[in-house]
């Protein structure tokens, strides 16, 4: 048998060096993740119950409490509508609690097809209503209860549902989401929920525009709701890639009034990542 010399003391205490390295690496990671998982969950604390029903959201429309509306196209669209279409004709967009946005009319008037749901049946109406649009009205037997809003001058269907209701078996998958106002909306506890859904209305070219907002939550208990950047992430990091196009001062009167110091309006967007 022939005899081999044991390995040479020196290079098991480098080997043993690389690991012990390694392994200090991982555990550095792992820390740095958990102490921004820490740190995300302290900032988003104060607002982490805070529960909007959509009964009340139906009621601020009723009494016209919408100063969330805008009634010009919003300028972060205007301003990155060249990224989101990549080139592209006719793309198909989805518009999540969509209320009685101008931004559609926008969009369809340039040949793309608009898609939107939204829990008011005023607010879609007036859509129609205020653009001069007449409309046709049907049932949508996949979601019980529900009534769709197509243009018949334009490419929009508006539903009239839970959002969750909806999903890609009733218009398939989308080219670009414009989401201004609705991560922002919804009820903090249910944002997984609504990235699924989201993730799962996401063609494989899909250019999802998301606009976030920044402040104080310990100031005002929202909604809007503030959602960091490192929630994005969280949320939207494991299947997609994410851009941060463009971060803004956005305080004004209206906001001080309910106490803030500082808004800051950032706005994605996301990709899904190729395979």
């Amino acid at each position: 048998m022939q005899h081999q010399d044991p390995p040479k003391p020196e290079r098991r205490f480098r080997t043993f060096d690389q690991h012990y390295i390694a392994a200090e690496q991982i555990l550095a990671v792992f820390i740095q993740e958990s102490w921004g998982q820490a740190n995300v969950t302290s900032m988003l604390a104060p607002q982490a119950d805070r529960v909007m029903a959509l009964a009340e959201w139906e009621e601020r429309w009723q009494e016209d409490r919408i100063g969330f509306h805008q009634p010009h196209v919003h300028p972060m669209l205007k301003n990155n509508i060249d990224k989101v279409l990549a080139g592209r004709a006719e793309v198909r967009f989805f518009f999540p609690l969509c209320g009685k946005a101008v931004d559609m009319k926008w969009l369809a008037d340039m040949g793309h097809s608009v898609v939107g749901v939204e829990i008011s049946e005023k607010a879609i109406k007036q859509f129609f209503e205020e653009n001069n649009m007449t409309y046709n009205e049907e049932p949508v037997p996949a979601i019980p209860g529900t009534k769709v809003f197509k243009s018949s001058e334009r490419n929009i269907s508006l539903y009239q549902c839970d959002l969750y209701n909806f999903s890609s078996s009733i218009e398939g998958q989308f080219g670009a989401i414009w989401d201004r106002g609705s991560l922002v909306a919804i009820n903090p506890r249910d944002r997984e929920k609504y990235a699924a859904l989201i993730i799962s209305l996401m063609a494989k070219d899909c250019r999802y525009l998301l606009d976030t907002l920044l402040y104080n939550p310990e100031l005002y208990e929202g909604p809007p709701f503030l959602v960091p950047n490192e929630q994005v992430n969280s949320l939207f990091g494991k299947s997609c890639d994410i851009e941060l196009l463009s971060s803004l001062d956005a305080l004004t009167e209206r906001q001080r009034g309910w106490g803030l110091d500082y808004l800051t309006e950032n706005v994605h967007l996301i990709t899904p990542k190729s395979i």
